[in-house]
This record gives C-alpha cells, sequence and structure tokens, in this order.
C-alpha cells in the first residue's frame, strides 16, 4: 500500500457556506450531483413522452451490448469474496484487533437486511418465479413441477449470493479503509492504495459523483416499484385508485415519514424501525408456512436449492444462451440493479459493521440473507405454485402473464384463510420497507456527499430525502417499470467498473495488513 500521506481533513470553515439560508458542506461532489440530478428531474417532468422513449431504449441498449460485462463482474465479485474469506485474510478485524461490534447480530442483520432486498421480496416474492415458471430459462419446459423449481432456483440465483455479494465488496472495501486506515467512510477513500492524496482531488470527487447518482438512481427503483405495489393494494383491497396520482401522493407522504426517521438518526429511527420491519416480515412468513400448504412449501425449498446448485454455473453463463429475453430482461437487470444499489447498501453496512472480522462480515453479508431468500421465495411461491398445479386456482397466473405483478401477492392471499389480514399486513410491511430503504438511503447519500462527514446538517438530510422521492417520481411519470430499470442499468454500469476497482485495492489493503500484523 501507498504510504500514507495527509490525513483527510473534511470541510473547514472555509468552504462551509450557506445555501439559500442553509447549512450545506458544498463539497464539489454535491454541487455537481445535485444540481445534474436536478436538471434531470426537470426535463423527465416537462417531457415525459419523450423520457419514457430515452429510457426505453437506453434500457433496452444496455442490456443487448453489456450483458457479457455485468455476468462477468458479478462471478468475480463473488468468487473475491468467497476466496477473501477463507483466506488468511479473513482473520482481519474491522477497527483492529481490539474493535468490538455495535450492534447486536439480530440488529446487524436486520438493518443491513432491511436496508438491503426489503420491497423487492414483496414486489417479487409471487411474480418473479410464477413468471419463470411460465417461461423458464435455459430452454426447460414450462408450467412443470421442474419449472416450479427452476423458477424458484432462478428468483433465489438473481437475489442470494451474486447480488450480495456485489455489497459485500462496498461494505468490506469502505469498512476496512475508514476502519483500519482512518479514512472518511465514503468511496474514494477504497483508492487510497491506487491514488494515494489524489483521492482529496477530482479523481475522488468523480468516483463519489459516479456513487452519487447509482446508489439514488438504483434506490429510486426499488421506491417506484414499492408505491407500485402499494398502489395495487389499495386499489385492490380497498377500491382506491390506480393512477399516477395516487402513487405521487404516495411517495410524497412516505417520503415524509422517511425524512422523519432520518432526522431521529441511525440508533432510533433507522434501527427500530428495520427491528420492527424484520419481526413483521418473519411472522408473514411463518403464518404462509403454517396456514399454507406445508408440506409442499418445504418440498419446493428442498427441490429449488437442488436446482440452484446444479443450475447455478449455466445460469452465470452468457456464451451461447437461447434464452435471451431471461438474460437481458432479468439477469442483466438485476445484476445493474445490485451495481446500482452497491454504495448505499455497502457503504450503510460498512457504518454499522466495525469491530467485525473480515471473514464473519462476509460469511454473514453472503449467507444468511441467501437463505432467508430461499424461505420467502420458496414459502410464498410454493403457496401459489400449490394453488395453481394442485387446486387449479389460475388467479395469480393470469395476472402474471397479463403483466401485472405487482398485484400477484395479493392474489395469493385471496386463497389463504386471513386473506384481509395477510394483504393489510404485506402492505404494512411495503409501506415500512419504503420507509428504512429511504431514510438508510438518505443517510449514506448525504455521508457520500459531505465528503465522509456523518454528521452533516439536518438540512443536506431533508435535501437528499426529498430528492430521492422526486425522482422517483419523474422515473414513473416517465415511463414507468422500463424507466426503472433503465436508470438502474445505466447508473450500474459505471459504478460496476468502480466496484473491479475496490475490490483491488481492499486486496492490496488487506494483504498490507497481515504482512505487519505479529
Amino acid at each position: 500500500m501507498r504510504k500514507q500521506g495527509k490525513q483527510p481533513q473534511l470541510p473547514d470553515d472555509a468552504e462551509y457556506r450557506k445555501l439559500f439560508g442553509l447549512d450545506i458542506y458544498l463539497t464539489p461532489v454535491f454541487v455537481i450531483s445535485s444540481i445534474t440530478i436536478v436538471v434531470f428531474i426537470t426535463g423527465a417532468l416537462v417531457f415525459q413522452e419523450a423520457a419514457t422513449e430515452v429510457f426505453k431504449n437506453t434500457r433496452e441498449w444496455l442490456s443487448t451490448n453489456l450483458d457479457w460485462f455485468f455476468m462477468i463482474a458479478a462471478n468475480l465479485t463473488l468468487l473475491f469474496c468467497l476466496y477473501v474469506a477463507f483466506s488468511p485474510l479473513g482473520k482481519v478485524r474491522l477497527g483492529k484487533a481490539d474493535a468490538k461490534p455495535e450492534y447486536s447480530n439480530a440488529s446487524w442483520f436486520a438493518m443491513l437486511f432491511a436496508a438491503g432486498v426489503g420491497i423487492g421480496l414483496l414486489f417479487y416474492g409471487v411474480a418473479e418465479p410464477i413468471y419463470h415458471f411460465q417461461s423458464p430459462p435455459l430452454g426447460l419446459p414450462a408450467a412443470t413441477e421442474e419449472a416450479a423449481a427452476v423458477g424458484i432456483a432462478a428468483t433465489v440465483f438473481h437475489w442470494g449470493l451474486h447480488g450480495w455479494g456485489i455489497y459485500c465488496v462496498v461494505g468490506l472495501a469502505l469498512g476496512y479503509f475508514s476502519y483500519n486506515r482512518g479514512l472518511p467512510l465514503t468511496i474514494r477513500s477504497a483508492f487510497y492504495p491506487l491514488f494515494g492524496d489524489r483521492i482529496w482531488g477530482w479523481p475522488g470527487h468523480i468516483i463519489d459523483t459516479f456513487a452519487i447518482f447509482a446508489g439514488l438512481f438504483g434506490l429510486a427503483t426499488s421506491l417506484g416499484l414499492g408505491v407500485q405495489q402499494i398502489t395495487s393494494g389499495l386499489n385492490y383491497l380497498f377500491d382506491v385508485p390506480a393512477t399516477n396520482t395516487t402513487m405521487v401522493v404516495l411517495i410524497v407522504v412516505i417520503t415524509s415519514i422517511a425524512l422523519t426517521s432520518v432526522l431521529a438518526g441511525i440508533n432510533v429511527g433507522i434501527k427500530l424501525l428495520s427491528q420492527f420491519n424484520i419481526i413483521l416480515a418473519l411472522l408473514l412468513l411463518l403464518a404462509v408456512i403454517v396456514l399454507g400448504p406445508t408440506l409442499y412449501i418445504f418440498r419446493s425449498m428442498f427441490a429449488a436449492l437442488g436446482s440452484y446448485f446444479t443450475e447455478i454455473m449455466p445460469l452465470s453463463n452468457w456464451v451461447g444462451r437461447e434464452d435471451v429475453g431471461f438474460l437481458h430482461d432479468w439477469t442483466t437487470f438485476y445484476w445493474a440493479w445490485w451495481f446500482a444499489w452497491g454504495p448505499f447498501v455497502g457503504t450503510f453496512i460498512a457504518r454499522i459493521s466495525k469491530g467485525r472480522t473480515v471473514r464473519e462480515f462476509i460469511i454473514f453479508v453472503l449467507i444468511p440473507p441467501m437463505v432467508l431468500c430461499l424461505l420467502w421465495f420458496g414459502t410464498f411461491s410454493g403457496t401459489a405454485f400449490h394453488q395453481h398445479i394442485v387446486e387449479g386456482y389460475t388467479g395469480v397466473t393470469e395476472n402474471v402473464a397479463a403483466g401485472k405483478m405487482e398485484i400477484a401477492l395479493f392474489k395469493m392471499f385471496d386463497k389463504l384463510p386471513l386473506t384481509q389480514l395477510f394483504s393489510s399486513v404485506a402492505l404494512l410491511l411495503t409501506i415500512v420497507f419504503f420507509v428504512t430503504s429511504s431514510d438508510s438511503g438518505s443517510l449514506i447519500l448525504d455521508t457520500i456527499a459531505a465528503g465522509g462527514n456523518v454528521d452533516a446538517p439536518v438540512a443536506q438530510r431533508v435535501f437528499w430525502c426529498t430528492i430521492e422521492g422526486l425522482v422517483a417520481i419523474a422515473l414513473l411519470l416517465g415511463g414507468g417499470l422500463n424507466s426503472l430499470q433503465a436508470a438502474s442499468i445505466a447508473t450500474g454500469f459505471p459504478f460496476s467498473i468502480v466496484l473491479l476497482g475496490m475490490a483491488v485495492c481492499v486486496w492490496i489493503g488487506l494483504r498490507s495488513e497481515t504482512r505487519t500484523s505479529p
């Protein structure tokens, strides 16, 4: 590792300014990213038809032409995490040898999981496996027991080890360079081995700006999916009009709640909401297992687990694939989406992971989420499969085939006891996941934009929380799901390059650490 030069300096009094009467750290990252994003929001809202076409074309071009790159990057990231975890580098502790974890294992997992996947599990929990059941990957026959197992396995492939490996690299790099090297908790810090003190100049500003864009648009994608599901649920259960106006009102209301949580801080709002959410999600999961087709659910899980390990290599390969719809519309989008979420979730995980060993960090970030994803998709989609294959109920499959994926979860609940209660709990979960994603995202974007300062002014937190809601509105009105996916892919691509560089840098740093250890 380069000899460490001058230590980073957070903005001093000469750089601390008043903006419209509010205290804001006017770093180059904040100025460039905020102006660019405001221009984007304005353009997308004023020119909605043109924005829809641009988003659609962008998504198609990137998915078709860069599928190979996203596949390679995701595969390399996972292999890197597994190698580091089981190498001597895994003994290094984030925060040096005497550091102690700040949070219990339960609180730690609740926060990282709620920030990492929450809304997506509810949106895709039933819909995605059913979609793959009807149109299986790898040329497999549709609508069979094998297709059901592969449908769950393909979904877990998208939500399991590969995606969490992306979060893991970002969190590990930032945790190491922040807690072991004394650098600020921001993306540029990971590149100190390559750039040295130049990370305090434009190389670092560019890296952090890319991270802001990726994190913001990746987060907006999830918030957009969440509000679509909330709107559909309210319409299905209470006849609330499923219109753009309803979605905009919901985003404004829920973003306001998230803002309250942000102002309360990580140890009050975010921690308590995350714990509440994970408990409620587990209770819902357990209730569906008990009241649903229990034996069929567990058979589906074990069949899916076997299918996952059987098909993980073919699914991870992009060469000679004939199922290009699955490869481009699903896998490429997912990897780009995980890369886009990387700056936000990775930084958040690093923020709450001081005191963990590298091995503990990687194993805990990879394995428990993978297991919970298998339980979740196996339970909810297994129930839907039983309804279709055994009971002959087509309410879920018909809606998914018609592209109404946001209603699939509620259609599945229709055939269970306590339908209204299940649906209401699912709505509440989606709202609280929305809040926990938004508040933790705002906190991290605020930290990156302020040069790593974890106690930036309140006005700056308000700004980022508000901007998240506005970007979600702009994307929904400017093309819906296509625009949400296009934004993730477009911002995930540059950050995937940044992330591969972070892997190289943390490797250099950890090797240096083990050489100097007794």
